[in-house]
C-alpha cells in the first residue's frame, strides 16, 4: 500500500470511515431535537458514535476487506477516533463560520474582494485539515485491518 492520497485502497477507507460520521450524525441530530438543551453550532453538546454500518458501509467493507480476518475491534477503534476527530473538526468549521459572520456580517455578497479571499481561505484551511485528518484516519483503518503501509 502506498502512502499516496489517491492509493484506491486509502479513497475507500476515507469513504468507509466517512459512511461511520454519517451514521453517527443522524443519532447525533435525533439527539440534540430530543434536548432540552441548545448547542451553538448546531452538533449538539458531544459527538454521538455509532458503529453500525450503513448499506453503504457494508459494501465497502467488504470491498476493501472481503473474506480476510479483520480484527474487529482495532477498525471499531478507529472509527470511533475518526468520528470523534471529524466532530472536533466539523466545530471548528462552525466556530470559525460564526465567528467570521459575527465580524463581518453573514451576506457573502457584501463581502469585499479581499473579506471574500480571507473567508475563503479560512474555509480551505479548515477544509484541508478535515482532508489530511481523514486520510491519516484511512491509513490507520488499513494498518489496523493488517495491511502494512
Amino acid at each position: 500500500m502506498t502512502d499516496r492520497a489517491d492509493d484506491p485502497r486509502v479513497a475507500l477507507a476515507e469513504s468507509f470511515l466517512q459512511e461511520a460520521v454519517y451514521r453517527s450524525r443522524g443519532d447525533q441530530a435525533g439527539a440534540t431535537l430530543l434536548s432540552a438543551g441548545s448547542a451553538s453550532c448546531g452538533l449538539g453538546e458531544k459527538p454521538s458514535v455509532s458503529l453500525d454500518l450503513t448499506p453503504r458501509a457494508e459494501e465497502l467493507y467488504e470491498e476493501l476487506f472481503g473474506g480476510s480476518a479483520v480484527d474487529v475491534e482495532a477498525l471499531r477503534t478507529v472509527m470511533t477516533a475518526w468520528v470523534k476527530r471529524q466532530d472536533a473538526l466539523d466545530r471548528k468549521r462552525n466556530h470559525f463560520l460564526r465567528d467570521f459572520r459575527a465580524e463581518n456580517g453573514a451576506d457573502r455578497r457584501a463581502y469585499s474582494e479581499d473579506l471574500l479571499t480571507r473567508y475563503e481561505a479560512g474555509l480551505d484551511a479548515v477544509n484541508g485539515e478535515v482532508g489530511q485528518a481523514r486520510r491519516a484516519a484511512a491509513r490507520e483503518l488499513l494498518v489496523a485491518a493488517g495491511e502494512s503501509p
